[in-house]
């Protein structure tokens, strides 16, 4: 008998910008977009919410595990890439070299990294549950690079406006199985 988990990700809702990327706010849209969170779960059988730590993760997945009633548990490996100082062509250099990372940036390969022993651990311990994780455009497409390394930059700048952004991931044991795209609502990036 196959030991089928369910883990759907969040990508959150829109946001405001700020300095202190932990705290940054969801914008009036940001807020409004949740609603298809809801509507996309509410046929589902959640067994949990969990969560990227990060405010605007947590506010994208909160209305969903409230019409569950169920509390968000945040896991600080699930957090977004630390971001340092932005210069041209540093997202193109990330994606062809998951070692390479700005000055006071993080590379994708450590994301990648704590993203997946997150995942690993949630397979481990809740087998054959359905979950929610909130999360983050990068941090979600290294998990999805994980595990189709064909996943690239085409594939991370087809998504980066889509906020949120709803997709579910079928594993057997550790191993996925199927991918499927549930929901998304496209934002114009500034």
């Amino acid at each position: 008998m196959p030991n089928i988990t369910r883990i759907i990700f969040v990508r959150h809702a829109r946001a405001l910008y700020g300095e202190d990327d932990r705290i940054r706010p969801l914008s009036e849209d940001g807020f409004k977009s949740r609603t298809i969170v809801v509507d996309t779960l509410k046929e589902f059988k959640i067994d949990r919410f969990m969560s990227s730590p990060y405010k605007r993760s947590v506010d994208t997945i909160k209305p969903a595990a409230d019409h569950f009633g169920m509390p968000i548990i945040t896991d600080e490996r699930f957090r977004e890439k630390k971001v340092g100082t932005w210069e041209n062509g540093w997202l193109e250099k990330r994606w062809a070299d998951f070692s390479c990372a700005e000055e006071g940036g993080e590379c994708l390969a450590s994301v990648q990294s704590r993203n997946i022993e997150a995942l690993k651990d949630v397979l481990t311990a809740h087998a054959g549950e359905t979950i929610v994780i909130g999360t983050h455009g990068t941090a979600l497409s290294t998990i999805l690079n994980y595990y189709d390394n064909s996943f690239g930059l085409n594939d991370f700048l087809r998504i980066v406006g889509w906020m949120p952004y709803i997709v579910e991931l079928t594993f057997d044991g550790d191993k996925l199985i199927e991918k499927k795209e549930l929901a998304y609502v496209v934002t114009n990036i500034e």
